[in-house]
């Protein structure tokens, strides 16, 4: 369906995502410079007092801290994260390449992000579409990425891409979920053994 090579969703760790993320890991994944860039670009477009999903999410969600929501509900793969995240309100531990179906009705989010984490799935479009499921009409979802990553655990077409290829992938992955219109925003330019890059691309339920 999405035209992409086989094995495109390899990985050269096949062990069990659950032993990988076993253990806590209370560190930013990005440097200073890209996280300001993110929460900056959050601030314009996630909306103020709704209720967020943040998929994939950690110890860290990057939101600006002077802004309010009526509830940010957070998703990942350990428990000891996730209760650290000051910013989440409830969240629940699920292997989204084993089960990619959310436990949230449909039409309760006002918007939902992935944070440099998009690279693991192994079933996007599946995952994209739950995500399109539980938003409400024209909300937005915003996928960031830079160009870190656990390296053995992003699947294959990931690490065979750079970083445009990588926006020109999130795209395709969001097209075939059924979301329109699709923005791609460079939030932050890489520098040799300065900074990181970060991109961002956000699909919006369509409107009713």
């Amino acid at each position: 369906m999405l035209g992409l090579p086989q094995g495109a969703f390899t990985k050269i760790d096949a062990e069990e995502d659950e032993l990988f993320y076993e253990p806590p890991r209370l560190v930013c994944h990005i440097d200073d410079g890209a996280i300001a860039a993110l929460t900056q670009f959050y601030r314009g477009v996630l909306p103020a007092g709704g209720v967020l999903l943040d998929l994939m999410s950690s110890w860290v969600s990057h939101l600006p801290a002077e802004v309010s929501y009526a509830e940010v509900i957070g998703h990942g793969m350990n428990a000891t994260e996730l209760a650290a995240n000051p910013r989440l309100s409830r969240w629940f531990v699920q292997n989204l390449n084993r089960d990619a179906t959310l436990p949230l009705p449909d039409a309760s989010i006002d918007a939902a992000m992935i944070c440099v984490s998009v690279q693991y799935l192994q079933q996007p479009v599946l995952v994209l579409r739950e995500v399109l499921r539980v938003l409400r009409p024209g909300a937005p979802l915003v996928i960031s990425f830079s160009n870190r990553c656990f390296w053995t655990k992003a699947v294959a077409i990931w690490r065979a891409l750079d970083d445009d290829g990588h926006a020109h992938l999130v795209e395709h992955y969001l097209r075939h979920a059924g979301f329109e219109p699709i923005e791609t925003h460079r939030l932050a330019e890489w520098v040799e053994d300065v900074s990181d890059p970060m991109t961002a691309v956000v699909g919006r339920a369509p409107a009713v």
